[in-house]
């Protein structure tokens, strides 16, 4: 069956087309920096967004029409299967993501459960066999069902522990069956409400016990995908713990963690930590712990996670500019964490999103292979810390300063004059090198 009818593959007509269904600067055969716009970003469907959403908010039903929707149970779980290979195809897009839950409805029991699981992933198998697609990751939803309410590796329950446990186990099955790049963590409701009747540190305990246990099983069953962590600030907890990249980190650092992590970043979460993009992806990079990609982006004016598709070149454009400094994302991709809004609810808006994410990282990465090759930030850098090049600063990058050495120098008086930041030019330089290209 065909879901998206009317609409044939998607092909690059470069910037001068004017059809709506086509890329006007994604071209993934086009070499950038020495590898293919293909390579660089490495694309990737947001099962649940795409496939699962429904367009329901806190203030009204349902507004989306998918012709899936027309089945109930396994069989609209096998037709939104269907429909997720149909619409790659389309955009020829690489990559797909999911939780188990997207994929298949939970049962009864957990057998019931993993027996529906069972049957899709024998589906996704073969389809992915046949259309040479592939899996950037997947994960488990250990936050919407009830018996989440307090948490899955941190909740008070024991019970509820093992039960998160058995799923994790599943999920690392699942994932080594359709030949996961990744696995993600994404600890949706590990954080708490108050702390009057929390035992923060035995939470923490108790979660860093299920990594654990996480990577002994990876191990037993042969399934190398690399580990991520995605760091989220609130919502729905009111503090969670993994709050941003550099919390996160820490957290890895003092359970023995870090060796077998690296993070899964997303730009609204950001946003919901206070930071910018760019600030995750650079502190995750100096660390060593950049990994993938959650592409989308906020809303300033609302305080919560709007998950829209990213159209803000500024934002893509640095986003590239970090990864390709880091030196890339390695086994991570670019994995589109966005919905369409509640009014575009045609099935036809789900390629123009894409088709706008996707255009706007490909743009934003020729910007920052401009900014690289031209050096116009890295020039900006040098010579603001040119100081620590010779004499005294020198001496201080080198070790060979002390407090009474630093001291006897700042004693000479020496007369001291900074230089501007020169942000605004900054800013203007940037906008001139994003609208060249």
């Amino acid at each position: 069956m065909t879901y998206f009818q009317g609409i044939n593959k998607i092909q690059f007509e470069g910037k001068g087309s004017d059809n709506p269904l086509a890329f006007k600067h994604y071209d993934p055969k086009q070499v950038v920096l020495g590898k293919t716009m293909e390579e660089h970003l490495r694309f990737a469907v947001a099962y649940w967004h795409t496939f699962n959403a429904n367009g329901t908010d806190p203030f009204g039903v349902g507004t989306m029409v998918r012709g899936w929707d027309s089945y109930d149970g396994l069989d609209r779980s096998k037709a939104r299967v269907e429909a997720n290979f149909e619409f790659m195809e389309k955009l020829d897009m690489p990559y797909y993501c999911f939780h188990d839950v997207d994929i298949a409805p939970e049962g009864a029991t957990l057998q019931e459960t993993n027996k529906n699981l069972d049957v899709i992933v024998a589906m996704l198998k073969d389809n992915m066999k046949t259309s040479g697609r592939k899996l950037l990751w997947n994960t488990v939803n250990m936050f919407s069902n009830p018996r989440y309410v307090h948490g899955a590796g941190t909740t008070p329950n024991a019970e509820v522990y093992a039960y998160a446990a058995a799923q994790l186990k599943k999920g690392l099955e699942v994932g080594k069956e359709l030949g996961a790049e990744n696995y993600v963590f994404w600890g949706g409701r590990e954080g708490y409400e108050t702390l009057l009747n929390t035992d923060m540190g035995f939470e923490l305990d108790n979660l860093a016990r299920l990594y654990h246990m996480a990577i002994a099983y990876a191990k037993e069953i042969g399934f190398d995908a690399q580990f991520l962590i995605e760091p989220k600030p609130k919502e729905p907890t009111k503090h969670q713990y993994d709050f941003d990249a550099a919390t996160t980190i820490a957290f890895l650092q003092k359970y023995g963690l870090k060796d077998h992590f690296k993070l899964n970043l997303e730009a609204n979460h950001a946003t919901l930590a206070g930071h910018t993009f760019e600030h995750e992806i650079r502190t995750a990079a100096i660390n060593g712990m950049l990994g993938s990609l959650d592409a989308n982006q906020g809303d300033l004016l609302l305080g919560w996670d709007t998950d829209e598709f990213p159209t803000d070149l500024y934002s893509t454009t640095l986003t590239m500019y970090e990864v390709l400094k880091a030196g890339g994302i390695g086994r991570g991709g670019v994995n589109f964490d966005a919905k369409v809004r509640r009014g575009s609810f045609e099935a036809e808006d789900l390629f123009l999103a894409h088709i706008a994410g996707m255009d706007s990282f490909a743009w934003g990465l020729k910007a920052a292979a401009k900014l690289i090759e031209e050096k116009t930030l890295d020039s900006i850098v040098e010579d603001r810390y040119a100081s620590f090049k010779t004499g005294i600063g020198a001496e201080i990058v080198s070790g060979k300063a002390t407090l009474a050495s630093l001291e006897q120098y700042a004693l000479q008086n020496n007369p001291i004059v900074n230089k501007s930041g020169r942000q605004e030019r900054i800013r203007l330089m940037l906008s001139e090198v994003i609208f060249s290209v």
